[in-house]
């Protein structure tokens, strides 16, 4: 019991230590909390994933400091600063009416700091399912009036699949974004001049990009915590599937030799359907009868 109040009680402080450091990159970035209508707001996902930790297991909160330090906080203290006026520092050399906005949505379909906004949002709103699963359990036991589980955010029954689940989900997300990045973008790279020859541009026109280089940066920083949060994913899952494994086997193992340990029950000789012998010790050379 003394061990999962201290367990409960760091992952209750670890938390607030995230959500200090994530309030003070904002405030370093220029945000206020009366400021930001425009600009996504943060906060849901800090109160999400802050309270999901408690119930995760140690690479879990690993990857969720990977989530708020190298992919949360830089794009909300630098990314969108980037691609803030992209569209105004995308130049094309032509005068020609609407050539320049169709040359942009060719070179980039889908805003690139919204979809890596978008990504972030997936692959941490999966986390939600264990919170609700756990919140589903005291709902059953405040309904029930008496307690039905020993510890509701132990990794065991219904929770174990669902733990899996959100891992599966986070997995999936997070391939299939930095697939969708590399087949949209054509790969991770930012030219600086791109050749367009959409209508209604006149003939083949040069487009050149703002900050080639820093996006680029930026980019290769999205993809590489990507790739570090699909190893944690992966790890989490092989660990969480032997230590259940290792628990099925060490609970059979000592069931096995308290059944081994345990003194069996000596046989009742018979002599007749009548007459029954008491019952003897056995010994090397057999009941005595």
């Amino acid at each position: 019991m003394w061990e999962n109040n201290k367990a409960w009680h760091g992952a209750v402080s670890y938390s607030c230590h995230l959500k200090t450091l994530c309030c003070y990159y904002r405030q370093s970035a220029g945000w206020r909390d009366d400021q930001d209508t425009d600009k996504m707001n943060w906060g849901f996902l800090e109160n999400i994933l802050s309270g999901v930790n408690k119930y995760s297991t140690v690479i879990g909160r690993i990857w969720l400091s990977v989530v708020f330090l190298f992919r949360i906080l830089v794009y909300v203290a630098a990314a969108e600063q980037v691609w803030k006026d992209e569209q105004k520092d995308f130049v094309c050399n032509t005068r020609q009416p609407g050539c320049e906005n169709a040359c942009f949505d060719k070179s980039f379909p889908v805003s690139q700091v919204r979809l890596w906004a978008l990504q972030l949002i997936m692959v941490s709103t999966p986390s939600l399912l264990v919170a609700l699963h756990v919140a589903y359990r005291e709902h059953r036991e405040a309904r029930h009036k008496k307690k039905l589980y020993a510890d509701k955010s132990s990794l065991d029954g219904g929770l174990f699949c669902t733990y899996i689940l959100s891992l599966l989900f986070k997995t999936a997300f997070e391939v299939g974004f930095l697939l969708a990045f590399y087949f949209v973008y054509n790969g991770f790279d930012v030219p600086i001049l791109i050749r367009c020859s959409e209508s209604p541009c006149p003939n083949i026109v040069d487009c050149y990009i703002g900050k080639p280089t820093e996006k680029k940066i930026f980019l290769y920083i999205m993809g590489c915590t990507s790739i570090l949060c699909i190893v944690l994913n992966i790890m989490e899952f092989v660990y969480i599937l032997w230590k259940r494994i290792w628990k099925c086997f060490t609970r059979r193992y000592i069931q096995a030799e308290e059944r081994h340990l345990s003194p069996s029950q000596p046989p009742v000789p018979i002599v007749n359907n009548s007459v029954c012998t008491q019952p003897t010790a056995n010994t090397d050379t057999g009941p005595i009868l």
